[in-house]
């Protein structure tokens, strides 16, 4: 492989990060040009987090050019723009195979390599991490300096300032590069953003003080602007110390993130001279030297396959519509109808589909920045107010506010409706965006009414239902993807709280469904009656409150009731458990009960259909497991009428 003047490339020389501390500058830059190149094509085959990683070659190339990892920890906040990291650290073979089942994850992960100390794929984490690792080094443990690299976006969230604000009490010697690109996924939001746009007083870190002065006038235009932006951030009223040195931190900044030459020279002035913790602020572009992603209102976040000529993704064809979309749709109609509704999204307007709602509705779609925590209690203060707060928020992410969603919305009894996106299992993104966990907590809860939908139009229905539902808080789940392509009524359907519905009945056993996996029950029916061996399907809709009517109605008429649902352990099929434990139903020994839940174990990366194989919850495996608890083998099952 040569590159354009027929040299051998600079990355082919690269094994790892001690390759890059023999190169000069200028082969650095050259080098930088390259690892480019390389995420441009490796995403264009494998789909994935582009822009943001993009946006960060220069820094990835001159932070290993400049600290000695794996000695030195270096920390990716969420992880996505870690591309060209993981192409520098003896990756770049197996990058064909990124997001992909067995493949490397799209973030960092522990597991995968010695040069990734810190998993993350959650953002606002790296300056807590990065702060424990330097107190582990200073306690005699065998790490060397610590850097921790975060985006505009990221310290948006309180977590970022209550680990800014120990690290400068602690005096720890600390790096932290605030990756200023002025474009997280959704562009960052609140008075912080404010702080950005009045241009004060400027006091850079004293031992780059030469340097930084007059680097403004000659960026160029969108650079400078940037750069204004960045040092406001810093700089406070007139008179006033910058923010981060009110939280202890010595400041530097801002720099052209894609300049190597100054690149260099403020980390390794900064390496040579720090002793306690340093921000350094960084100015860059996301999607940088690719013109779609620059071009691209998201920069392209996170893409498909793509072709790297035009740009253009390639887009599976589904006649169904997306859950997300069925969502923001009923969702701006019952805005439409009720001023009361408004919703809350912390930094995901369009992944959860209140984007429509906002174009319709702007003054009544709250987005809170990546903010979970406030973000449910801000709902919990306007459901007090007497106004319908619907606060979308992935299952994954709604982990980040559980403590709020316990002592803010249910402990008050608050009509909080919880749009519940990316419920299960979501393929590419892995474990750490899995919604495994949402049914188990929410459900444990009292007064939290908890629902799934089992196609897109009960979907429709349960925003209905959400939205005229006041008696306390309420929730629904649904899956990332395509909805089964059923007919969608024109309004949804307020539905009987705590009722679910029979689809097919058979008397040899029951499968009972809770959420989007209703259409595996009803494959495994199939292929259960061309054996023979009639069963019922009904969809619970509920796992709180139970219907506790057809529960009973399942154990009595079937000698066999299996659950199944898309989340762990302890959620539904508990609740169930629970129940009929404590109610005798099954005192009587005539019917036996199953729950086919998520195991026990984190499902790594794969499409969502391997992943749902991965866990043993397809249709094959819950008509095997009926199968089973039957006592029947495949080859001496009795041939029973279908009903």
């Amino acid at each position: 492989m040569e590159n354009d003047q027929g040299a051998t490339p600079i990355l082919d020389r690269v094994a790892g990060p001690a390759d890059l501390r023999a190169l000069s500058d200028r082969e650095l830059s050259q080098l930088a040009d390259e690892v480019r190149r390389e995420v441009i094509a490796v995403v264009s085959r494998t789909g994935g987090h582009l822009g943001s990683s993009l946006g960060v070659v220069e820094l990835t190339v001159a932070i290993h050019a400049t600290f000695s990892a794996p000695f030195d920890k270096l920390i990716w906040d969420v992880g996505h723009q870690c591309y060209p990291h993981k192409i520098l650290t003896g990756r770049r073979a197996r990058m064909h195979s990124l997001r992909q089942g067995g493949g490397i994850s799209g973030f960092t992960k522990r597991s995968e390599s010695e040069f990734d100390p810190f998993g993350a794929a959650h953002s606002s984490t790296s300056i807590s991490a990065g702060l424990g690792f330097a107190v582990g080094r200073d306690m005699g443990m065998p790490t060397g300096d610590v850097i921790a690299v975060i985006g505009d976006g990221a310290i948006t969230a309180g977590m970022a300032y209550e680990a800014m604000n120990h690290a400068g009490h602690l005096g720890k010697r600390l790096f932290v590069i605030l990756n200023d690109n002025d474009m997280s996924i959704a562009p960052p939001v609140g008075a912080l953003s404010k702080y950005l746009i009045d241009l004060h007083n400027f006091t850079p870190f004293a031992l780059l003080k030469g340097m930084a002065e007059g680097l403004e006038a000659g960026l160029p235009g969108p650079m400078r602007d940037g750069a204004r932006r960045a040092r406001a951030l810093v700089t406070g009223m007139p008179g006033g110390g910058t923010l981060f040195e009110e939280l202890g931190f010595s400041y530097i900044g801002p720099v052209d993130g894609h300049d190597m030459p100054t690149l260099l020279h403020t980390l390794r002035t900064a390496r040579a001279r720090a002793s306690g913790p340093v921000l350094i602020h960084a100015i860059m572009k996301k999607g940088k030297g690719y013109a779609p992603a620059e071009t691209s209102a998201d920069k392209y976040h996170g893409v498909a396959k793509f072709d790297v000529v035009t740009g253009a993704q390639a887009k599976a064809r589904s006649n169904a519509p997306a859950y997300t979309s069925v969502f923001g749709r009923t969702l701006t109609e019952e805005a439409a109808r009720d001023p009361r509704i408004v919703a809350v999204t912390a930094a995901m307007p369009s992944g959860t589909g209140l984007d429509i709602m906002q174009k319709r509705f702007p003054a009544r779609v709250f987005d809170v920045g990546i903010a979970e925590q406030h973000g449910v209690t801000f709902a919990a203060g306007m459901a007090a107010a007497g106004l319908r707060p619907f606060c979308a928020i992935y299952s994954t992410f709604l982990q980040r506010g559980f403590d709020q969603v316990v002592h803010d919305v249910a402990l008050q009894g608050l009509p909080v409706r919880f749009a519940i996106d990316r419920a299960g299992l979501v393929g590419a993104d892995g474990a750490t965006h899995a919604g495994a966990f949402d049914v188990a907590c929410l459900a444990n809860l009292p007064g939290m009414v908890v629902m799934a939908a089992g196609d897109e139009a009960e979907l429709v229905h349960m925003v209905a239902t959400a939205a005229a539902f006041d008696a306390g808080p309420i929730a629904f789940r649904y899956p990332r993807g395509e909805g089964v392509g059923v007919e969608l009524p024109e309004r949804g359907r307020i539905l009987d709280i705590g009722k679910g519905r029979v689809l097919r009945e058979g008397g040899a056993a029951a499968i009972l469904s809770f959420g989007a996996h209703l259409g595996e029950c009803l494959m495994a029916a199939e292929e259960l009656a061309a054996d023979g061996l009639a069963v019922t399907v009904a969809d619970a809709r509920f796992a709180k409150p139970l219907d506790t009517a057809l529960l009973a109605q399942l154990v009595r008429h079937h000698p066999l009731v299996v659950t199944v649902e898309q989340g762990s352990t302890g959620g539904f099929g508990a609740q169930v458990l629970h129940h009929v434990a404590n109610a005798g139903l099954l005192d009587d020994g005539r019917c036996r009960l199953r729950t086919m839940t998520l195991p026990d174990r984190y499902i790594e990366q794969a499409s969502p259909e391997a992943m749902y194989a991965d866990a043993g919850l397809t249709s094959a495996h819950i008509a095997a497991l009926v199968r089973r608890a039957l006592g029947q083998a495949a080859d001496d099952r009795p041939r029973l009428s279908v009903v």
